[in-house]
């Protein structure tokens, strides 16, 4: 979905995320599965999150992009804080980073994620073009090896 008609908004709640935040961006990817996540995945961009008492309850963030846009990723909120507009807020946040660089926000959301499609509609993102994805993953503590065969 392309943001070039959203100028995003700082917010002021939001707070950088680094290094020190990774096992509770991963966990709460865990917990959310907003897609693909890594360990390293901050390193990408920027991230930005929300905490509540402390917890780390909603974030989003920047993934490797084209020249002249950002890929808006990894948005997610807490289930039990759902509904109180943070991740509107979180994604006007990383928008207007993007748009201070002079980027076009885009972002990804599955044809089915229908609540997720009407939220990014809602802030101005349209819909580009539809695309497929496959994720293949290796079970934990399988091996996998490859041989070759010269004839």
């Amino acid at each position: 979905m392309s943001g070039a008609a959203v100028s995003g908004a700082p917010d002021e709640e939001a707070v950088r995320l680094t290094a020190v935040d990774a096992p509770e961006m991963l966990h709460l990817a865990e917990r959310t599965r907003p897609g693909p996540f890594l360990p390293r995945a901050f390193e990408l961009g920027t991230y930005l999150g929300i905490r509540r008492g402390g917890r780390l309850v909603a974030m989003a963030g920047e993934r490797p992009h084209p020249p002249g846009w950002t890929e808006i990723s990894a948005v997610c909120t807490d289930a039990a804080f759902r509904g109180q507009g943070m991740a509107s807020r979180l994604v006007l946040a990383v928008a207007a980073g993007i748009r201070a660089r002079g980027e076009i926000p885009f972002l990804h959301a599955a044809a089915s994620n229908t609540d997720a499609i009407r939220l990014y509609e809602s802030l101005g993102f349209s819909l580009r073009r539809t695309t497929s994805f496959n994720a293949l993953r290796v079970p934990e503590n399988e091996v996998i090896s490859a041989s070759r065969t010269r004839l």
